[in-house]
């Protein structure tokens, strides 16, 4: 691997010199060996400054939890060459279960799971590497919209009703939190249909989770069967860390034929490899204390879906801190005129372009163009013939570099655990009160005269703005307008979000959406605010950016919903859930005191999708010439 570094102001190589004067891998390597030989008793945290950055701890000052397995499993795995081949006996065996059972072969996958247990999946499907294998659907949302149609296309697809399609299906729960609900939820509506066409689900479901958890709880009492993440059977990565190395990763990939022993390998990367990816990590961290914490990325067009993953891991990791983050942008087209020059005192961005020999690259013009214009820039280039997997094991280390020069724990996601218990206590109370709607959190919220309709298909809320609004007469376009100028003019935010509460993956409506959201997001916040700005669906990232946009700050939300909500009669599985998240996403942002308004659209028509168009063009117009 090659890394050049350009504009690389302030310098950052006495950065890096701290990872070669530390010894740093040879303290890693011995951290780990410690570990594994004395047991977690054996790590005093006040001893070794690795145990705080990659460990759990009590309140007592106790490691609970050991978080290095990302770097312990590819060490770990040089040593056990039986590991792809183990992998690839025991999916034969799951297929061989399915078909012995129901007389049928396997023909999709569905995988149950949140942010880091599924965001690898659907970076998988987008690059290509799962077309051998069974139908691949990540089923990473609480939205009914979501199995409905997942369910739909199976059978579309197949030619065959849902009861054949089931006995043809595996599916598999993943969550590597105690309290994630959303794979329990999705497994247990799942259940439901198998138990009403009257099929035996126990060959058809596996789980991976930690002991005691509510997958586990919910899984074991079905008789499903439990695989351990790990092929060591040791517990010590976080979700957004068991790609590529864990059965949460391989077997997905072994389903489709891809050579696991390969892919395995190619994440065994070298001393030099790891020291570029601190070396990265050191320019990444000099260029946010000056203020450039906007990393940009740009990957080769094979390797584009990556991006999200990238991304995923950075923020979830590193999003704790006020004072410091890193924001990285994706999905941007790289346009100089939505930038601010290198020589405004307020540029915020830096570049990090990866290159793969012999692969259709970046577009080697526009990193030439970001060099020549004076852009901070990293240009990484990784040999001819690498695989995912080894740039995905090099991310992990430069997350830990950065982790390790910002003496910040990079496993521990608490901003998460925030919105998931703000959610848990409202769907209780609306499971009491007879529906969500009925919850004193969204009476409050629909009651609320901080509220403007825009053609009678949309409605913006600001009401837990920390500012009122309402002495300006403004229709809605205009005051969503002016609150995001007002807070982007004295960098109060910073970048963006707009994320829909519902499906933009299976449904033709929610696919329209996205596309709608994306307009918005070149519209208003890039060519208007030249302000990155995320686009995504809830409450799937709010397991990852939702780590930094609460932790760290400084941007401007905006939450989407559906009052046409979908359901899925057949498996008894309404969008009360889905709606609670909704709400409790509005309300972990408010309680940190994080900016955000909510629009609800009144269904997924072209019509109102065409005024939700129109109220974004028409806040584009009102930036036009606003100062930031």
């Amino acid at each position: 691997m090659t890394l050049s570094l350009f504009h690389d102001v302030p310098a950052s190589e006495s950065l890096y010199a701290t990872f070669e004067r530390d010894r740093v891998l040879a303290r890693l390597k011995a951290l780990d060996a410690r570990a594994e030989r004395k047991g977690l008793k054996a790590l005093d945290p006040r001893k070794n400054r690795l145990i705080p950055i990659g460990t759990e701890i009590d309140g007592k000052g106790r490691v609970t939890k050991n978080g290095y397995g990302l770097f312990h499993l590819s060490w770990k795995a040089q040593q056990h060459p039986e590991w792809p081949e183990m992998a690839t006996a025991e999916l034969e065996e799951i297929r061989n279960r399915i078909k012995q059972t129901h007389k049928a072969t396997l023909r999709f996958l569905i995988w149950a799971g949140m942010g880091g247990s599924a965001e690898d999946k659907n970076m998988y499907n987008a690059a290509g590497l799962l077309k051998r294998g069974p139908r691949c659907y990540v089923l990473d949302s609480t939205d009914p919209a979501k199995l409905k149609f997942i369910l739909e296309d199976m059978c579309r697809r197949s030619g065959l009703r849902l009861g054949e399609a089931l006995r043809r299906t595996l599916v598999v729960g993943m969550a590597m939190g105690m309290t994630s609900y959303e794979p329990v939820l999705n497994l247990e509506k799942l259940a439901v249909l198998y138990d009403r066409h009257k099929i035996d689900s126990r060959p058809n479901f596996i789980y991976m989770t930690l002991p005691g958890s509510l997958l586990d709880q919910f899984a074991g009492k079905r008789g499903y069967r439990k695989v351990e993440l790990q092929l060591d059977k040791g517990n010590s990565t976080a979700g957004r860390h068991s790609a590529p190395l864990t059965r949460g990763s391989l077997y997905p990939l072994g389903l489709s034929r891809v050579d696991l022993r390969a892919w395995s390998e190619a994440a065994f990367l070298t001393e030099e490899d790891i020291h570029v990816a601190w070396r990265l990590a050191a320019f990444l961290h000099a260029q946010g204390t000056a203020g450039r914490d906007k990393v940009t990325l740009l990957l080769p067009k094979p390797w584009a879906a990556a991006s999200l993953w990238t991304k995923q891991d950075f923020e979830e990791s590193l999003g704790k801190s006020e004072d410091l983050g890193i924001k990285i942008v994706i999905d941007e087209n790289i346009k100089l005129a939505n930038y601010r020059s290198p020589k405004d005192p307020v540029q915020d961005r830096a570049f990090l372009a990866v290159q793969v020999k012999g692969m259709a690259e970046t577009s080697s013009q526009k990193i030439a163009l970001l060099r020549r214009a004076g852009y901070p820039l990293a240009s990484l280039v990784l040999p001819r013939g690498s695989l995912l997997s080894g740039y995905m094991q090099f991310i992990h280390y430069a997350v830990f570099g950065l982790a390790y020069l910002r003496d910040m724990n990079f496993v521990t996601q608490p901003n998460v655990e925030l919105y998931k218990a703000i959610t848990a206590r409202l769907f209780a109370e609306a499971q009491r009160a007879g529906g969500v709607d009925k919850s004193r959190e969204w009476q409050k919220m629909k009651s609320s005269p901080r509220q403007a309709r825009f053609r009678n298909s949309l409605t913006l809320y600001y009401n837990r703005l920390a500012v009122d609004f309402r002495e300006f007469k403004m229709d809605a376009p205009a005051l969503y307008a002016r609150i995001l100028g007002d807070l982007a003019s004295d960098r109060r935010v910073e970048y963006g979000e707009l994320t829909f509460f519902g499906d933009t993956r299976y449904s033709s409506g929610g696919r329209a959406m996205r596309k709608c959201l994306e307009k918005a997001a070149e519209r208003v916040f890039r060519a208007r605010l030249k302000m990155p700005v995320d686009v995504y669906e809830g409450p799937a990232m709010n397991h990852s950016y939702h780590e930094m946009i609460i932790g760290h700050g400084k941007c401007f939300s905006t939450v989407l919903l559906s009052e046409k909500a979908e359901r899925l009669a057949a498996a008894d599985y309404t969008a009360e859930y889905h709606q609670a998240q909704f709400l409790a996403t509005q309300m972990a942002l408010a309680e940190r005191g994080r900016p955000v308004v909510a629009i609800t659209v009144k269904d997924l028509e072209e019509a109102s999708l065409t005024s939700l168009d129109e109220f974004f063009r028409q806040v584009s117009g009102h930036l036009r010439g606003w100062k930031v």
